[in-house]
């Protein structure tokens, strides 16, 4: 699909954000994470630098992502995830704590998903099914998301890196609308009645 997500021709009037510079996320094994995304996702490795005098605090890497970078930060003194709440604990639907970033999305052509899940579980790589996001899905049930629906908005596969990141690779597959701008925004207030009435529907 073209760049250009939506119909609606609004536009950033305040800053010139041009798209993410980067992100940076922390390894465990700085050479596990290089032999994973240079060597499995094909990012080249841009840029290496030690932090502090003589590297005291750690490393920071950067991967190519096209028109922007994937970073790593390895100190050796780090404290480990915990799974469910600072990291993802299942392929697909994970709850994960305020403040964490829950997964990071990689674009990709949708077309392309069934050839690159065949080639990640070849390299050894746990693969969720391609999944297509819909605007039917909520009301009628996951399964929904096995099928191409005429609503479908984005198709994805899930996987892990070898420290636990949640990572997708999406394919946008229309363009958005005004149509598409439909919730009401929840507050932290909304919580309690959401949990009970998503407990109801569940029970």
């Amino acid at each position: 699909m073209d760049r250009q997500l939506t119909t609606t021709g609004k536009v950033n009037g305040k800053f010139d954000i041009r798209g993410i510079n980067h992100i940076a996320l922390v390894s465990s094994d700085m050479q596990r994470t290089v032999d994973f995304y240079e060597g499995i996702l094909g990012m080249p490795l841009i840029k290496t630098y030690e932090i502090g005098p003589n590297g005291r605090f750690g490393q920071h890497f950067f991967f190519d992502m096209g028109s922007s970078s994937l970073a790593f930060f390895w100190f050796p003194d780090a404290p480990a995830s915990v799974p469910g709440v600072t990291s993802v604990s299942s392929l697909i639907g994970s709850v994960t704590a305020i403040g964490t970033m829950n997964h990071i999305a990689l674009d990709v052509d949708a077309d392309r998903l069934p050839e690159y899940k065949a080639r990640l579980e070849a390299a050894g790589v746990e693969v969720s099914p391609i999944v297509h996001h819909n605007d039917v899905a909520p009301a009628l049930g996951p399964d929904a998301l096995e099928d191409v629906h005429e609503s479908n908005w984005v198709s994805s596969i899930y996987f892990r890196d070898p420290d636990g990141i949640h990572v997708e690779f999406a394919g946008w597959t229309r363009l958005f609308t005004e149509a598409d701008i439909a919730c009401k925004a929840a507050t932290a207030a909304d919580a309690d009645g959401w949990t009970a009435k998503r407990d109801a529907i569940t029970a």
